[in-house]
C-alpha cells in the first residue's frame, strides 16, 4: 500500500491515531489472552499435531492445484478474444464475495451423494464418489481460489507488452521460453503464498466437508476444543500455533515481490497466433462450468421453496444484515482514518489482520469476555468487530491509493485556498472518494454477510446469523430449506454490495 501524501494537520491526524490504537488493541489483545491461557507446545496431543500437519498439507496441495489449473486458463484468456470475455473475467471475481457456505452447498449439489456427478456415475453403473474428507476440502478450496489465481496470473500475461510478442515473432523465438516462463516465475510464487494463506485460515470448508481424525484443520480443532470439550487451554495453544504459522506465511508473502526488469510497452493489443484455439476454449469452458454450475444449482434448488422458509431463517437474515451494515461502517471509518493519517505504521496496521483469522481473533476475545459475561450476550457485536478487522486489508488497498491520487490532483489547489483539516476532508476529499468508499463498504458488507467463523464460538440458538442457521439446516439434513436459505444469503450479499457500490456512485464527483 502506498503511503498517504495528505498534508494533514492535527485535526485529521488524531482520528487516524485513534484508529491505529484501536486496531492494535483488538488485534493484540486477543493474542495476549491466548498467550496467557496457552500451556505450551508440549501440551499438544497427537490429534493436535495431526491437525497442524493436515492444515499445512491441504493448504499446499490446494494452492498447487489451483495454480496448476489457473495457468492454462489464464493463458487461454490472454490469447483469445471472444464475445462475453470481459463478462467472464468479471465473474471470476465473484467467488471472493460469495458466502462460503453457499458455495459449499452448491458443490454438494454437484459432487454430493445426490449430486449431478454421482447421478451420472450411477447411470453408467460406476461407484459413487464422496466429497467429504480431505479431497472435498481441496475441491472446495480450488473452487474459491482458482478464480483468484486466474486473475493474478492473467494480470501478468496481459502486462507483457505487445512489442515483445512482435519481437519474438520476428526472431522466431519460442514465446513460452523467452516471455511466458519468466513472467510466471515472477508471478506464481506470490500467488502461491497468497492462496496458501487463504487455505490455511479456512474454517467453514473444514467444518462442513472435513472432520474426522484425518481431515481436521487447526481452526476446526480450536472450534471443537471450545464447543465440544470446552478445553480453553488447549484451544489457546492451538490458536497460538495458528497465529505463528499465519505470521510466518504473511511475512513470506511480503518478502516475495514480482519485479519486471524488461521495461514497459505501449499497452497495445496483440493478435496471438500460437497455441490451439480448440484447446484454449476447452480450458475456458471447463473452468466456467466448474465455477458457475454450483451457483446455478443453488438457484435452481433454492428458488421453488424460498417462500416456505421458517421464520427463524428470516430473523437470522435480518440479524446478518444488521451485523454487515455495522461491520461495513466500522471498516470504512477505520480505513479512511488510517489512509488520511498515512505513514509506515498505518501500512503495518492495515495489513496485520492477514496474519490472523476470524476464528482466531474470536477465540482470543472469547477468552477475554468469558470470565465477566456470558459470551452469547456479546455474540453480535463481537462478530461485527471481527468481521470489520478481517475486511480492513482489502478496504485499505482500495482507499489508500485513491486518497493519494486525489491529493496529487487537487492538493496544491487546496493548499492555495487554505483548506485544512475537516474543511479539506469535506470539500476536497470526500466528494472524490465516493466511488472507492462505496466499493469498500460493499466489499466489507458482503464479506461480513457470508462469515461463518467467530459466530460459531459465541452464538446460541436465538442469536444465530444466516450462515450459521443455514449450517444448522444442513446438519439436520433439511437440504431443501438450506438451499433456499443459501439463495437468500446469496441475494442479500450481492444486493448489499450492489447497493453500497452503486449507491455511492450516484452523482459522484470523481
Amino acid at each position: 500500500m502506498a503511503r498517504s501524501v495528505v498534508p494533514v494537520n492535527g485535526t485529521l491526524r488524531w482520528p487516524g491515531t485513534i484508529a491505529v490504537g484501536l486496531a492494535l488493541v483488538f488485534l493484540f489483545g486477543p493474542l495476549i489472552a491466548v498467550l496467557w491461557r496457552a500451556e505450551g507446545l508440549a501440551s499438544l496431543s497427537r490429534a493436535d499435531l495431526s491437525a497442524v500437519w493436515f492444515t499445512i498439507w491441504q493448504a499446499a496441495v490446494s494452492a498447487v492445484v489451483s495454480i496448476g489449473l489457473a495457468i492454462p486458463v489464464a493463458r487461454a484468456l490472454a490469447r483469445r478474444q471472444f464475445r462475453g470475455r470481459q463478462v467472464l473475467v468479471t465473474l471470476l471475481g465473484a467467488p471472493f464475495l460469495l458466502p462460503v457456505i453457499v458455495a459449499i452447498l452448491g458443490l454438494l449439489a454437484v459432487f454430493g451423494r445426490a449430486g449431478i456427478v454421482n447421478s451420472f456415475l450411477g447411470a453408467l453403473g460406476l461407484p459413487d464418489v464422496s466429497i467429504y474428507g480431505a479431497h472435498g476440502v481441496i475441491i472446495a478450496h480450488v473452487f474459491f481460489n482458482l478464480p483468484l489465481a486466474v486473475r493474478l496470473i492473467l494480470q501478468g500475461w496481459v502486462a507483457i507488452p505487445s512489442e515483445r510478442f512482435r519481437l519474438a515473432a520476428g526472431l522466431n523465438a519460442p514465446i513460452w521460453r523467452v516471455l511466458e516462463r519468466p513472467m510466471l516465475a515472477s508471478v506464481v510464487p506470490g500467488t502461491f503464498v497468497v492462496i496458501f494463506l487463504i487455505c490455511l485460515t479456512s474454517f467453514a470448508v473444514a467444518l462442513t466437508l472435513g472432520g474426522g481424525p484425518r481431515a481436521t484443520t487447526i481452526e476446526l480443532a480450536i472450534y471443537q476444543a471450545f464447543r465440544l470439550s470446552f478445553d480453553l487451554a488447549g484451544a489457546a495453544t492451538l490458536t497460538l500455533v495458528q497465529i505463528a504459522i499465519c505470521a510466518v506465511v504473511a511475512l513470506l508473502a511480503f518478502a516475495i515481490t514480482a519485479l519486471d526488469a524488461m521495461g514497459r510497452g505501449l499497452d497495445r493489443v496483440v493478435a496471438r497466433w500460437d497455441g490451439s484455439v480448440w484447446g484454449d476454449f476447452a480450458w475456458i469452458t471447463a473452468a466456467a462450468l466448474f465455477l458457475l454450475l454450483p451457483l446455478v444449482m443453488v438457484i435452481l434448488r433454492g428458488l421453488p421453496s424460498i417462500l416456505e422458509l421458517p421464520s427463524s431463517v428470516w430473523v437470522a437474515a435480518l440479524r446478518s444484515v444488521m451485523i454487515a451494515m455495522v461491520s461495513a461502517g466500522l471498516t470504512v471509518a477505520l480505513a479512511l482514518a488510517l489512509a488520511l493519517r498515512g505513514g509506515w505504521l498505518v501500512v503495518v496496521v492495515g495489513t496485520l489482520p492477514l496474519a490472523f483469522s476470524g476464528l482466531v481473533l474470536g477465540a482470543g476475545l472469547f477468552l477475554i469476555v468469558f470470565p465477566f459475561v456470558n459470551p452469547s450476550n456479546v455474540a453480535l457485536p463481537v462478530t461485527a468487530l471481527v468481521n470489520s478487522l478481517m475486511a480492513l486489508p482489502f478496504v485499505m488497498r482500495a482507499l489508500v491509493p485513491s486518497v493519494a491520487q486525489v491529493e496529487a490532483q487537487y492538493g496544491q489547489l487546496a493548499d492555495g485556498l487554505g483548506l485544512r483539516g475537516w474543511a479539506r476532508l469535506r470539500i476536497v476529499l470526500l466528494p472524490r472518494l465516493r466511488r472507492p468508499l462505496g466499493f469498500s463498504a460493499g466489499v466489507a458488507a458482503a464479506l461480513s454477510m457470508g462469515d461463518l467463523g467467530v459466530i460459531t464460538l459465541f452464538a446460541t440458538g436465538d442469536r444465530a446469523t444466516l450462515p450459521l442457521e443455514m449450517y444448522r439446516l444442513m446438519g439436520a439434513y433439511q437440504m431443501q430449506a438450506a438451499a433456499s436459505s443459501a439463495l437468500v444469503l446469496l441475494g442479500l450479499s450481492l444486493g448489499l454490495f450492489w447497493i453500497c457500490d452503486r449507491g455511492w456512485r450516484i452523482d459522484a464527483d470523481a
